[in-house]
């Protein structure tokens, strides 16, 4: 694809108001980064339908780290089940909740390099606790944003971590924060890794169709 053409595909992205999940408007309206970093933590390896509704039962219990520092394991369990490994990421935000009132004062750090300090917290997680927490531009690459932007032809690269960095070098900052929004619903529902719907798609005609 000709790279100038991103101002395009962002501005289709955004005016197709394509459909966004329940979690996806869920982590919008957060305001405290915690929560961001918490609801990340359980939306790996399962999908929103499943997530959205286990992070509302999951902040009946509490909404600090204050709260789940001392929250008791097997009803922090009951409440978040069944996301993926439901009971490793309970003793995780436990154990993490523990740290952030021990180490920081009870504060999220805004740092990526700060944030993967954290057991389990990789760079998609805490790329996305920055942009999205404190609003600070920061690229959160996932599957979906590694696949279409190869796809597209606007990068070149064999992993997420590479397509961050390439990103980092051309995509202009002024899209960073919102990027996997977009690329992340236009991938659940139309530039899928199988038989991707191009007749459906809003920037087909800039696609190189290379994966």
């Amino acid at each position: 694809m000709n790279d100038k053409n991103i101002d395009k595909i962002v501005s289709n992205l955004i005016n197709a108001k394509q459909q966004r999940s329940e979690f996806v408007e869920l982590m919008d309206t957060f305001e405290s980064p915690y929560l961001v970093l918490i609801s990340c933590i359980l939306s790996l390896r399962t999908n929103d339908r499943t997530t959205y509704p286990a992070t509302l039962r999951m902040l009946k219990l509490g909404k600090t780290p204050e709260d789940f520092a001392t929250c008791d394991e097997k009803a922090l369990c009951e409440a978040i089940y069944p996301v993926g490994f439901y009971a490793n990421k309970a003793k995780q935000i436990i154990q993490l909740s523990k740290e952030i009132v021990e180490n920081y004062d009870g504060k999220v750090p805004d740092t990526i390099d700060a944030l993967m300090k954290f057991n389990g917290v990789g760079r998609k997680t805490a790329n996305l606790v920055v942009a999205r927490g404190f609003k600070k531009p920061a690229i959160c690459v996932d599957v979906h944003v590694h696949r279409i932007f190869n796809r597209l032809g606007y990068v070149k690269t064999k992993t997420p971590e590479e397509t961050e960095f390439a990103l980092r070098e051309k995509l202009p900052e002024k899209y960073w924060i919102d990027i996997n929004t977009l690329i992340v619903t236009h991938g659940q529902n139309v530039c899928k890794p199988l038989k991707p719907n191009c007749s459906a798609c809003p920037i087909e005609k800039y696609c190189d169709k290379l994966i």
